[in-house]
Formats: structure tokens, sequence, C-alpha cells
């Protein structure tokens, strides 16, 4: 006969220095809990996806928290850790509070109502709608984990948010995780940027317009307020923003209400703001660039994003992310020391963005799923660029690929791109080798990129394997 019995959640509990007691055990049980010893981190992670939560015991700093954080991301593993910490360590408790963990003193972990209580806030998590689930978010350096603490007490009050970092730090992804972690979450996020927009259309597409409103207007038009009725509505860029639409924002954020151009009728709002910037708005406003009361009002809470070179614990896991959302066949990349030491030692201009194309031209020059350091090359003119074959053996790589049945157009393409690596090998920097080539720096990234584009580089590479 079937058991209809629910299965109770599983808690892995990881503690290096002391075995799991009988007694801790049935407290669990007692709370509605299964709970599996783990002893290890890596043992930790390799069960997480089975695992509803983590029991780690912290005794002397958050370390081993940030390195489990680290190790579950870098795996794509979102399970949440508890810390286990004794009742004298009052401080230890603060420090792992302030770095967004979750902690529980020993004192409290025989009460199956704190059990039931963490239990029931996982559950509750955990049945959001299936039909739009938080995106997985690279979040384990510990400036990264206070902004995500903080990013899911802002998701939760219904105001406006103004995030505010360098291009390419991620701020769309922050706004996106506001969305997806609030109320709203079932509603629709429509992100406008300011910046791409011509300026007499932006008006239009923030507010809309009724049928015959101009020339050329043949039927109405939702902008991007109604559109986002319900939801979340991202503004990003919004210091460039024309002024004389600013007045205008600013009364459709203070009346929660609009006007179609063209239209007579207001139309309620109900619709959250998260404006972005990578200007100093206060210094605009200096300069009369920006008005001072549509600051106030849409930077009641300000968030600010690091650049990826002061946040270093995320440069690694969003290496991994990133190669695992470019790989179509979903296979399994793995990054080298040297890699790792070369990523960590960049300084990032370009931020996530450049990072991610970093990434993607590894993986052109690597063909065993190994990143190793000599696959990265970064945007900077004086890197070195690495060469994925001995330029000794390029008459014979050719030889090899016209035997193997390449046709005139390939051959071309693939004698070209010897050429360029060749070049690259033999210069110090891309400036020297686009001079060299009598062609433009600009030129010369553009036919590094046709590498991955036309699959010419990955059959280069194997060409050169069989020689």
């Amino acid at each position: 006969m079937k058991s209809n019995a629910t299965p109770l959640p599983v808690a892995l509990w990881l503690d290096p220095e002391s075995a799991l007691s009988a007694e801790h055990c049935q407290a669990m049980q007692d709370a509605g809990w299964a709970t599996v010893p783990v002893s290890t981190l890596d043992e930790a992670v390799h069960q997480a996806a089975h695992a509803t939560a983590i029991v780690l015991r912290l005794t002397d700093g958050v370390d081993r928290w940030q390195q489990l954080q680290q190790q579950l991301a870098m795996a794509g593993q979102t399970t949440p850790v508890i810390c286990r910490i004794e009742r004298q360590a009052l401080e230890l408790v603060v420090l792992a509070s302030r770095e967004g963990a979750t902690p529980i003193v020993a004192a409290q972990e025989r009460r199956s109502s704190v059990w039931a209580q963490i239990k029931e806030d996982l559950s509750s998590a955990a049945t959001r709608p299936a039909s739009k689930p938080v995106r997985q978010v690279v979040f384990v350096d510990p400036a990264s984990q206070h902004l995500l603490a903080l990013a899911h007490k802002v998701a939760q009050v219904d105001v406006t948010a103004l995030l505010v970092g360098p291009t390419g730090s991620g701020k769309e992804v922050l706004a996106r995780l506001l969305h997806e972690a609030s109320p709203r979450v079932n509603g629709p996020f429509v992100a406008i940027n300011c910046a791409a927009m011509p300026e007499h259309l932006i008006e239009d597409m923030l507010f809309g317009h009724e049928k015959g409103a101009f020339t050329g207007a043949h039927r109405e038009h939702k902008g991007a307020f109604e559109q986002a009725q319900g939801g979340t509505l991202f503004l990003d860029e919004i210091g460039e923003m024309p002024l004389q639409l600013q007045g205008k924002l600013l009364r459709v954020l203070q009346e929660r209400q609009l006007c179609r151009l063209g239209g007579q009728t207001a139309l309620d709002l109900d619709v959250r703001v998260v404006a972005a910037t990578n200007k100093d708005l206060r210094q605009a406003i200096a300069n009369k660039e920006f008005r001072e009361d549509l600051y106030y009002r849409i930077a009641t809470f300000r968030m600010q994003l690091l650049p990826l070179r002061e946040r270093p614990g995320d440069i690694v896991p969003l290496a991994l992310q990133c190669l695992r959302q470019h790989d179509a066949q979903n296979q399994a990349w793995q990054l080298s020391a040297s890699a790792q030491q070369a990523l960590q030692s960049y300084s990032w201009p370009g931020n996530v963005r450049e990072l991610q194309n970093v990434m993607r031209r590894a993986m052109v020059f690597c063909n065993d799923r190994l990143i190793l350091a000599e696959h990265l090359m970064f945007d900077h003119d004086e890197t070195p660029v690495p060469v994925p074959y001995p330029a000794s053996s390029e008459p014979r790589l050719l030889q090899t690929a016209l035997q193997a049945g390449t046709d005139l157009s390939s051959a071309t393409r693939l004698s070209e791109h010897q050429v360029i690596m060749a070049t690259l090998a033999a210069t110090p920097s891309k400036t020297e080798a686009a001079r060299q080539l009598g062609i433009s720096p600009r030129t010369l990234r553009y036919k590094l990129a046709q590498l991955r584009e036309q699959g010419l580089g990955m059959a280069m590479l194997r060409v050169g394997n069989l020689t």
C-alpha cells in the first residue's frame, strides 16, 4: 500500500568539526525536517540540488560561509544557507547578519518552532509562481551580498529606487531582480533606455498618444507606463532624459496618473519605477541638467553598484555563468587556476560586459572546455593576444584543411585568419598587429569576432589537432 505522506524537506548539516548528534537529528525531525550530515564544502555543493537548505556551523568568522556561497554560485546552485553559531559567539552572529547570512544561535536549534518558521519562510519563497521564477544572479563577493540583502528588502516596499553604477556593472540585472523578488512578479517588466531614443520620440514612448494626436498617429498607442501596469518600469540612463520632459515625469510620479499625447482623460497608474544612471546626478543638478525635485522623487532608495574590480569575489562565478549561458550544448566548462588568477588580476574597465566578451572569446580558442590563461584576450590593445596553435604549423594546417575537402571560399577565410593569428603572435599588441596588417584596430577586432560567428575558429583548432 502506497503512503500518501508528504516527504520532509531536506537540510544538509555541515559541521566539519563534530558529527551530527542523534539529539539534533531528532529535534530537526520533530520540526518537520529530514537531516543529512555532510563533512566538506564540496560534498555540500554536490548534494545541494537535492536539499531545501544547508545548515553550516560557523566558529571563527564567515570565511567558510563565503566559500560555500561562492562554490554554490559556481555550480549554479541557489540552495539557501543557514549559519549555526554558538550562543557565546554573539559578535559572530552580528557579523554574519551584516554579511547577509541567516544566523541561528545554537541555543535555538532544539526549538521546533524556530525550524518550523525557517521551513515556512523557505516554503513561502518556493511557492512563487513557476511562470516567472527569480533569475539566477551572482552575488558572491561580500559587497555584493550586502547589495543583495538590501535589494530583497527594497523589493518588498512599493517605492521608487535609483540604481547608480558604471556602465556594464549590472544595473538592469539588479532592476529585474527587484521586480522578480517583489509582489509585482506576475506583472510586466518594461525597460526603456532614455539615452537610446530620439528626443522627439521619448515622450510618446513613455506616455503614449491618442489616435489623431499628430500626423501619422493612425491609432492609439500605449506608452511604457501603461505597458507596465501592475509591474515595474525600468528607466535606464535617466540622467540623459531631456530637461523639459523631466517635469512631466515628475508630475506622473507624484500624481500616479497620466494623459496620453492628444488625450484629455487622466489614466490611473499602478506602476513601480526603478531608475538607473552612470552619471553623478548631484553634479548634473548643480549644472542645471537634472531637476533636483525629480532626483528626490526617484531616489527614495539609492543603491550603489560597484565596478567589477571592487568586488573580486564575483569575477570567477560570473565567468563560469557566462560560459554556461553561451554554451548551446549545455556542457560543463572549467577555469584553470592560471585563468582564474588572470581574471582576478585584471582591472576590468568594461565591467561585466567586458568579462562576457573575454569569456566568449576564450570559448573560441579553447577546444577541451578547460579555459587556460592563454585563452584569455582582454579588450586593451596593449594586452598580448594568445595563439591557438603554433605559428610554425600554419602551412601544414592549411594543407590538411584543403585535403579534408575545404572549399575555396572557406580556405580563403582560413588563410586570412591564419595570417592574422600569425601576425598577432609576432607582435606585442593588437594595435601593432593591425598596423602591420594594414587594417584598423576596429577591423581587426571585427575579424576576430568572425572566428566565433562563422565557426571558423573552432574548425581551425580541430584541424590543428589532426596535424
